[in-house]
């Protein structure tokens, strides 16, 4: 037998190796790659309505910052105003360091969370099924986040520490508004029952109860209701109404999550039901002061808005209306029992918010689209008394908690001497309009 040489053996063993690799490779092709979900793709439409919606609610802030200010007495002026801008500072570091996770992460009971959304570490190329970059839908319910803390200010306006007011924004909205926001919107369990289209409950009720709860434990302004504390810019006070408005169109037609039908409607009812209740609020006061006011008129305005927010994307023009008819009356009856009452919510958080967001949040049971899937009118209006209950009352117990909380540390209502000196000079060393004796 004739013997292999060994550059033979070499030879075949390189053949050998070339043919199981030429094996494998065939092999490679023949088996199908394992499929990888792929995101949807940026829907550049949606993305720019998105992108401006969040800008309108932003434009809120300032307007209901100069709605507050106009309404206080010249001395408080900056304080009050400082409440909304500072509520953008501080709830705009903590939405995107906890907010957005607790909110809108997977259910562990209380609360949600996801560890990708904890510093919005995990989402920087992340696309919603809408079509949008998650980057905007975080920053648009950012801005519902800011605006809350800021709308409960206006109830104790004029007579809180800054530090102390500090201290309840960042608790709050830790405390309150997450785990509310999670249970409505965010796959907790009142998600798919109560509708809240907007935040007529998350933000409305929520923020109104709080500022009732906030004003009875704090007790009333040095002097009210003796004292007559009329309001020292009234122009001021329509300008941020106006704004208010405006960015309302981005709150209520922006929570579409769509630049489409659903869009159309939001927008169409939310411009109809603050007309409404602008004009209902003037009729009443023309019958029962026999003269309609500006500040009369931007109360309707608001009245309408808050009502039709919790339904805005699920009724039809004529519930709008209705709406906000019925949001301007109640809320004008609220303000009236206030005054009966006795009890200082500074600027009527609670009988404008509170009132209006139960209103809205039940009374749209009754004039929703026709749907093959919706429940019954009295399953729905179950769910709707449900949501509206659990935000009164969950909000009542824990803002009574902080406040009680905070006055007794870091101190929240203010001295009666420094009270009257007034927030702008004595906390902020500033004064509004610069006059040498604000009063």
């Amino acid at each position: 037998m004739q013997r292999l040489q060994p550059q033979s053996l070499a030879t075949r063993s390189t053949a050998s190796r070339l043919g199981w690799l030429l094996a494998l490779i065939t092999a490679a092709i023949a088996i199908p790659a394992p499929a990888f979900a792929q995101q949807p793709e940026i829907d550049t439409g949606t993305t720019a309505w998105m992108i401006t919606s969040t800008a309108l609610v932003l434009l809120m802030v300032p307007g209901l910052a100069m709605f507050y200010g106009g309404l206080v007495r010249t001395r408080n002026v900056i304080g009050t105003m400082m409440h909304c801008f500072t509520a953008m500072a501080i709830v705009g570091v903590l939405w995107a360091v906890v907010g957005y996770s607790m909110t809108f992460g997977d259910s562990i009971g209380f609360v949600g969370w996801n560890s990708d959304f904890f510093m919005l570490q995990g989402i920087d190329e992340t696309v919603r099924e809408s079509g949008i970059p998650e980057y905007v839908f975080v920053m648009f319910q950012g801005k519902f986040a800011i605006i809350t803390p800021a709308l409960i200010a206006g109830a104790f306006a004029e007579r809180v520490r800054f530090r102390g007011y500090c201290a309840f924004v960042l608790l709050w909205t830790t405390l309150v508004y997450f785990p509310l926001a999670h249970w409505i919107w965010g796959g907790g369990f009142l998600t798919g029952r109560a509708i809240d289209f907007a935040g007529g409950t998350v933000i409305h009720i929520s923020a109104g109860v709080a500022g009732l709860v906030s004003a009875l434990y704090l007790g009333a302004r040095r002097g009210y209701p003796q004292t007559a504390m009329h309001p020292n810019n009234l122009v001021m006070t329509l300008m941020g109404a106006g704004l208010l408005w405006v960015g309302w169109f981005g709150f209520n037609a922006g929570s579409s999550e769509a630049s489409g039908l659903v869009t159309a409607q939001a927008l169409t009812v939310t411009q109809i039901s603050a007309a409404a209740g602008a004009l209902t609020w003037i009729a009443i006061e023309g019958v029962h002061l026999k003269k309609a006011t500006s500040l009369g008129l931007v109360s309707g305005i608001l009245a309408g808005l808050v009502a039709i927010t919790p339904a805005a994307g699920d009724v039809l023009p004529y519930g709008a209306i209705v709406l906000g008819m019925l949001g301007s009356i109640f809320c004008y009856g609220a303000v009236l029992i206030k005054a009966k009452l006795g009890y200082d919510d500074t600027l009527d958080v609670f009988g404008i918010h509170g009132v209006g967001g139960i209103v809205g949040a039940i009374g749209l049971t009754f004039f929703l689209r026709p749907s093959p899937d919706r429940p019954s009118i009295g399953t729905q209006l179950w769910h709707q008394v449900e949501g509206v209950l659990v935000s009164i009352g969950y909000s009542a117990v824990v803002t009574l908690i902080l406040i009680i909380l905070i006055e007794k540390t870091l101190g929240f209502r203010m001295p009666p001497a420094e009270e009257n000196a007034g927030m702008d000079h004595v906390l902020h060393g500033e004064e509004g309009y610069g006059l040498l004796n604000p009063n």
